[in-house]
């Protein structure tokens, strides 16, 4: 049986002597999408970001077979984990491409003369931010802000992807054309962990799932059985119109 990409167990973290995440467990297969659902405030975006080092946490996190939760963020990112955040923090006064540009800080530091070659890349995957590539980032719509903020990850050449809620704020057409580059990028071969609130999408592109409340996972599984599941039907799908 093959290791894990990654690999939780009894994960806690939060913020001060407030305790968010409650002994999470977790794992994601190299080349597999997983989801973690769940309501506001129930510690998915903490998850995210104890995972990328930005909030201190205990517990075992084990990427590539490698323990890793003494790492700083850089050195998390180096290894190859890339985050996009939920308010996606580009650099709003500067052109698209330079955005992408600085994406590519860790195939830089790998001496990997070819990464500018992952621009073009990045370009087949969202056309429109080639054909923007000299806008300001600012000025971008949001679906085109969340193409850039993934295509800026993507620079990096990640083994590890996660996603904090790329659906939020956009237009249903939008959120469909996200979620279609979701499913693309799994033919690359990078792992997704996905956080997302819109729970129909995330299961339907997923390969396995969590249901986060309130710190605590109550419900894992494949995706496709969670999608069936009644309680996550009645609690975060209802019927579909």
């Amino acid at each position: 049986m093959s290791t894990p990409l990654l690999q939780i167990r009894n994960l806690r973290a939060g913020y001060g002597r407030a305790e968010v995440l409650h002994g999470i467990n977790l794992q994601a297969d190299k080349g597999s999408v997983i989801t973690v659902i769940g309501p506001n405030g129930a510690g998915k975006s903490t998850l995210l970001n104890a995972l990328m080092g930005v909030l201190p946490a205990s517990g075992a996190i084990e990427f590539q077979g490698r323990a890793i939760g003494s790492l700083s963020l850089e050195e998390r990112v180096m290894l190859g984990i890339a985050l996009v955040p939920e308010k996606r923090e580009l650099f709003g006064t500067m052109p698209v491409e330079d955005n992408l540009v600085l994406g590519a800080f860790r195939q830089v530091r790998l001496r990997n003369r070819q990464w500018r070659d992952q621009i073009e890349q990045v370009y087949t995957l969202f056309p429109r931010l080639k054909e923007r590539r000299a806008q300001l980032a600012g000025t971008l719509s949001g679906g085109e802000r969340q193409m850039l903020a993934v295509g800026r990850a993507l620079m990096s050449r990640p083994t590890l992807l996660m996603l904090d809620e790329p659906s939020l704020g956009l237009a249903p057409l939008v959120v469909q054309e996200i979620f279609r580059t979701v499913s693309a990028l799994r033919a690359t071969g990078v792992t997704i962990l996905l956080v997302e609130q819109n729970a129909r999408a995330a299961l339907e592109v997923a390969d396995h799932g969590y249901v986060l409340e309130m710190g605590s996972v109550s419900l894992e599984g494949p995706a496709r059985d969670l999608a069936g599941d009644s309680r996550v039907i009645d609690t975060y799908l209802g019927t579909k119109k």
